[in-house]
């Protein structure tokens, strides 16, 4: 295997990039410059596509959820649910050290004050502590679902390490069609209007007409959670900019 994380990324895209779906995941699964990967998955609205997947041609391959301990009482539902019915063999429920919940957020309401903090101290350090020992990690995160998103690469590298969007340029009409082709069971809150599904404090309904990731920290400039920087940092959008893109 290299050793230098960014020729891994480049030897990775060079081989397998013109692949797609679980052909792209399975070759990419036993390239030794892949080296150990992890699953990291919110167990949310799209989730169970890139699931399925890794279930048909790695069900043995480590899937780390964050339970924020925030969660919604339905996301905890289908990931028991997922888990059994895609046979998915290593679910590693991560969450945040007890010392520092205690420390820094004993009545529960960061939330309402610092967004980036709680989201650092619930999703962000649990997840690099539970990465370590991995080489990389594997993500269902899309172009189409943000801004923010638009130039994601199938393989790139954060945090030192390999990651992996193996469903980068796929469409939610392609996610859709995929879910109804395999009866694959849906997150029971898509049907009440969650596109988007993150902690319960922090995400909305969606009305109609509004982007999928609106109902997520509503009203804030906030559009992502901190597990997926760029330069170290949370990714924000200013309102103005997503107002002009809209126009």
């Amino acid at each position: 295997m290299l050793h230098d994380p960014i020729a891994r990324a480049d030897a990775l895209r060079a081989r397998h990039d013109a692949l797609s779906g679980a052909d792209l995941i399975g070759a990419t699964l036993r390239d030794p410059d892949a080296g150990r990967l992890a699953l990291v998955s919110s167990f949310g609205a799209e989730s169970v596509v890139l699931l399925h997947m890794v279930s048909r041609v790695a069900p043995d391959t480590p899937v780390l959820f964050i339970d924020t301990q925030m969660l919604f009482a339905e996301t905890l539902a289908y990931q028991h649910e997922l888990a059994k019915t895609l046979d998915l063999r290593d679910i590693r429920v991560i969450g945040p050290d007890r010392a520092e919940l205690a420390a820094e957020d004993p009545q529960g309401r960061l939330h309402r004050v610092d967004t980036d903090a709680c989201c650092a101290l619930r999703k962000s350090r649990p997840l690099e502590a539970a990465l370590q020992g991995f080489d990389g990690w594997i993500t269902g995160r899309k172009r189409h679902q943000a801004d923010t998103r638009t130039a994601l690469s199938r393989f790139e590298v954060a945090t030192g390490r390999v990651r992996f969007n193996p469903l980068a340029d796929w469409l939610a009409a392609d996610l859709s069609a995929y879910i109804d082709r395999h009866a694959l069971p849906r997150h029971p809150l898509m049907a009440r209007g969650y596109p988007s599904i993150g902690c319960a404090p922090c995400t909305s309904p969606v009305a109609a007409g509004e982007d999928p990731r609106a109902g997520r920290w509503r009203g804030q400039e906030k559009t992502e959670c901190g597990i997926h920087f760029i330069g170290g940092k949370p990714v924000r959008v200013p309102q103005e900019a997503k107002r002009e893109d809209a126009a």
